[in-house]
């Protein structure tokens, strides 16, 4: 009877790969996200120039206390120390008056925004901006955002604040032009904003009484490429921006669009395009589209 030989287990063949998990270095920082520091300064560039606007105020309070104080020793009248106190007080609320109509003007500029247009789009195009900016206000860390479709035949787009939450305005015209890709690209720069603490700052760039200085102090210029490139980082396709710049810079604005008017000019610094009234693109500004552009190509 002959002796059935059992089969040899092939040792090499049964034993599978060994699984190595793999190790995330704890330091590793993303090169291009916001520093503390850097969102830090963003964030207290509009107290700051409150603050200096101020100065005139203090002066003149602690100049006129000065006086009274004077006038009570000389004349003997301590009544007028209770007058010298009265004035310091006044001018440190005048200051925080001042500094609370700047911060009030920049959470409050979605809805002065949204009285200067109408709606537009169609309900395919709310759809899918909808659909994009969900996907990425949880890729950076952004919620309580109401979106609006604006009637308008320029391209451009903002985030600003509304109150405790933001309101994200895009154009008809963009969401009619632009493809997917490039409609993230100028979603994902928005919100690369409110990661960079600039969103205040910039909304208290419309308050009405600033100088064209003022205003472009507070909308920090140059600001934008830094905002694109946190938005390249996070959504891992540079292109998609530099894509969605080059529109706006063959873009010509028609006459009766809102960014050929006054208001545009108050409130520029919050918008993804902070030129389209521009007739010809200058590459020696760090805020022009092309030159955006053209640096996301090379990066």
């Amino acid at each position: 009877m002959a002796t059935k030989q059992r089969s040899r287990r092939n040792q090499s063949r049964d034993r599978g790969p060994r699984y190595v998990a793999p190790v995330l270095d704890p330091t590793w920082q993303n090169p291009y996200a916001p520093s503390t520091k850097e969102r830090d300064a963003n964030l207290r560039a509009g107290v700051d120039l409150a603050r200096r606007k101020s100065l005139p105020l203090i002066s003149a309070s602690v100049i006129l206390a000065v006086v009274v104080v004077v006038l009570a020793i000389v004349t003997s009248l301590y009544a007028l120390i209770a007058l010298d106190a009265l004035v310091l007080g006044g001018g440190f609320l005048i200051v925080r008056r001042v500094v609370g109509n700047f911060t009030r003007q920049g959470t409050s500029l979605g809805t002065t925004l949204l009285d200067s247009f109408k709606a537009g789009g169609t309900p395919k195009d709310r759809q899918r901006l909808v659909t994009v900016l969900d996907r990425l206000a949880a890729t950076f860390g952004v919620d309580n955002i109401s979106a609006f479709i604006i009637a308008d035949p320029a391209y451009n787009a903002c985030l600003v604040a509304n109150g405790a939450s933001y309101s994200f305005f895009v154009t008809s015209a963009l969401m009619s032009d632009f493809e997917l890709i490039e409609l993230e690209g100028v979603v994902a720069h928005c919100l690369a904003r409110q990661r960079l603490g600039l969103i205040g700052s910039q909304g208290m760039s419309s308050a009405p009484g600033l100088r064209a200085e003022e205003r472009q102090a507070l909308g920090l210029v140059g600001s934008t490429y830094r905002a694109d490139e946190v938005a390249g980082a996070a959504i891992r396709y540079p292109l998609g921006i530099a894509g969605a710049l080059h529109r706006c810079a063959r873009q010509v604005v028609p006459r009766d669009s809102y960014f050929t008017s006054p208001n545009y000019d108050v409130t520029r610094w919050v918008w993804f395009d902070v030129h389209s009234d521009r007739a010809t693109n200058d590459l020696g500004d760090l805020d022009d589209v092309e030159l955006r552009a053209l640096a996301l190509e090379e990066w």
